[in-house]
């Protein structure tokens, strides 16, 4: 049987601009904005949860694999994306959440966390197990990554077989960014060799096949992010496509996409990479949407009591782990904490203080006129303009927030689809 992974992964090693979006992001607004621009489109897409956001235990999310995969079908169903466009994925799966704890412990709960993946349908699955555990360095041997990761790939595997479960395909490759993109003051970022890509493809092809297919190699074009600065794409191509050539059926995929200008990604996919990571430029596309809207409402005299900023200020102070070791500690760090491209803000909006004061802000909205000379005082043209189709079917504080994240989202969609 053949899916949007394989026709995708087909069209790219024929020669073919050929790439589907990977949305890995667990915000629900983000979710639904990225299927309905799917569904409009008539284009299939991956959505994808990492091990911090989703695992067994819950994650930061507080959702398990098969609650998280229930609530992307429901939004699917919901935006008339039909199913067989949609792909769920795991990413960065091994043992970073646990990475605290001896690596034994750690392989133990990763174990857990890619067998609930597999057992709730996940289809693509990326095996990370790049960083080190507690008494190990930040980066293990590439040797150990590999045995660690086939371990993993034999758990998934074992797990979809038991649940009756279509087996997952895999995703591989250690020199991979950290989930959520660098770290300030990180160093500058060079493309993978393509002879160090082709001998990590082959060990992890010698380890990992015995328990399922490889699809997707993750290596560095040259792109990434962090808290205020974004490395765009070279104008030269680094050579990866062929270090997968030798193995059938075997594509790139690009980590921390976000923030590229729009001609990168199809430049991205003519040098292979057929899997295209994105995640905080949506969410931060949404906040940048939200605060403008909570501006604006409060300008309108129609909201008052602590800003949604100062709200959401309050509640990163008060809970600094999500973003204290991702920031650049020579900049002002309030300013960081609510508009640097890494976007760590992401990790508060599930509190249930900021649901409240997001659903006080969607309030002060309902049932008013919004005329577009108001709106245009917060909100880009483009954004409108989206929304105007989006409010035939969505109120209109989420049909501007989706907007937004589909203006950020609109590139990945190639002209060439697969």
């Amino acid at each position: 049987m053949t899916g949007p992974l394989e026709r995708v992964a087909a069209a790219s090693r024929a020669g073919r601009a050929a790439a589907i979006p990977s949305v890995c992001t667990a915000h629900p607004d983000a979710i639904e904005a990225s299927l309905r621009l799917a569904a409009a489109l008539g284009r299939p897409i991956v959505v994808e949860a990492t091990s911090n956001q989703v695992n067994h235990e819950g994650g930061y999310t507080g959702q398990r694999p098969d609650a998280f995969a229930a609530l992307v079908r429901r939004l699917a169903d919901r935006a008339g994306l039909d199913p067989a466009a949609l792909v769920l994925g795991g990413d960065h799966l091994g043992p970073q959440p646990w990475r605290a704890l001896p690596p034994e412990a750690a392989m133990e709960r990763a174990e857990e966390t890619v067998r609930a993946y597999a057992r709730a349908g996940f289809a693509k699955i990326h095996l990370d197990c790049s960083e080190g555990c507690a008494g190990e360095s930040p980066r293990p041997p590439e040797a150990v990554a590999v045995a660690r990761a086939a371990r993993l790939a034999r758990a998934a595997a074992g797990a979809a077989r038991d649940a009756g479960a279509l087996p997952p395909v895999f995703v591989v490759g250690t020199e991979v960014p950290p989930p959520g993109g660098a770290r300030a003051g990180e160093e500058a970022v060079r493309p993978t060799d393509p002879a160090a890509a082709q001998a990590t493809l082959d060990a992890h092809w010698e380890a990992v096949t015995p328990h399922g297919r490889i699809v997707g190699l993750v290596v560095q074009p040259g792109v990434e992010f962090d808290a205020l600065a974004v490395h765009h794409l070279p104008l030269r191509d680094p050579g990866l496509r062929d270090a997968v050539r030798h193995r059938e059926g075997v594509v790139l995929e690009a980590h921390s996409t976000d923030y590229q200008r729009p001609e990168a990604f199809r430049r991205l996919a003519e040098w292979g990479f057929a899997f295209q990571k994105v995640g905080p430029a949506l969410t931060f596309a949404w906040r940048e949407a939200v605060y403008a809207l909570d501006a604006l409402a409060r300008a309108a005299g129609w909201l008052d009591g602590p800003s949604l900023p100062e709200t959401m200020e309050r509640l990163m102070r008060d809970d600094p782990r999500h973003w204290e070791r991702h920031l650049d500690p020579g900049a002002d760090l309030r300013l960081q904490r609510h508009f640097a491209w890494a976007d760590r803000i992401r990790y508060y909006w599930p509190r249930p203080e900021a649901q409240a004061a997001l659903a006080r802000l969607r309030a002060a909205y309902a049932g008013r006129a919004l005329p577009d000379p108001f709106l245009r005082a917060g909100l880009p043209a483009p954004v409108l303009d989206r929304a105007e189709g989006l409010r035939t079917v969505l109120p209109p504080v989420d049909a501007l927030l989706q907007a937004a994240v589909q203006e950020a989202l609109a590139p990945y969609f190639l002209s060439d689809p697969a």
